[in-house]
């Protein structure tokens, strides 16, 4: 997709802010392709582009504060995360990083969001939630391992920190259950209605489910390094689901 006139302008000015400083106006029209006129409509004054480029963050900047977020969660965990550290590592102000997240939780929530399969999972359930436990539950693993296909030690910290009491984790436990926990739950108590699975608390049967497939993330790398194991995940997560139905079938 191009990129509009004041998408170019404030490029080409990024640009120049990283190495020799924001030209003159009309040398600034000219690199960006526009004319003077146009480059007043977005920007009156000189001043008011120097404003604009030191509160706007880059179209990069969320995905790099995110990637920087990951790494240094893996590295001090949840509770000393730092906002400031997030905005150096990623090389965003901190200004433009409380403009993408207002704060810590709305940071760690957004990691969730993005790196976790809880939207994969509940677009299967929306999409096939009028289909049997057969159909159903293999397709909520397979989405999951799509998501977390070469994301395991990073899940192995989403895991660990969502668990943890303070706020940051609060949102993203809402999030979760928002997301993913209720959908798959209100599914599994319609078909326990429907006679197509036994009854029981629908919840525990959603623990049922995800307990063992959480564990099986969380093992995997060691048993791919002491015991040599090399089934692809995606094939072991249906075997998983596979138990999961059989125990769950209605008698």
């Amino acid at each position: 997709m191009a990129l509009s006139a004041r998408e170019r302008i404030l490029s080409i000015a990024r640009q120049h802010t990283a190495s020799d400083g924001v030209p003159t106006l009309t040398d600034l029209a000219r690199q960006a392709g526009v004319s003077r006129a146009t480059l007043h409509r977005h920007f009156r004054s000189r001043e008011d582009l120097l404003r604009t480029l030191q509160v706007e963050p880059e179209p990069q900047a969320r995905e790099r504060a995110l990637s920087a977020a990951v790494t240094l969660l893996a590295r001090d965990g949840l509770v000393r995360l730092s906002m400031d550290a997030v905005a150096e590592r990623a090389g965003v102000s901190r200004a433009n990083l409380y403009r993408l997240f207002p704060g810590k939780p709305a940071l760690f929530r957004e990691l969730v969001r993005t790196y976790s399969p809880l939207e994969p999972i509940g677009a299967t359930v929306r999409e096939l939630g009028d289909q049997p436990p057969e159909v159903v539950m293999p397709a909520l693993a397979k989405a999951a391992a799509r998501q977390l296909e070469g994301r395991l030690g990073l899940v192995r910290s989403l895991l660990f920190e969502v668990s943890d009491p303070s706020p940051e984790a609060a949102t993203a436990r809402d999030l979760a259950i928002e997301t993913a926990v209720a959908p798959v739950t209100a599914y599994v108590l319609k078909q326990m209605e429907a006679g197509r699975l036994r009854r029981m608390l629908p919840l525990l049967a959603v623990q049922a489910f995800v307990g063992p497939l959480i564990a099986h993330m969380v093992l995997r790398s060691f048993a791919e390094e002491l015991l040599g194991f090399e089934m692809p995940i995606e094939t072991a997560l249906a075997q998983l689901v596979e138990v999961w139905l059989a125990g769950m079938a209605a008698s």
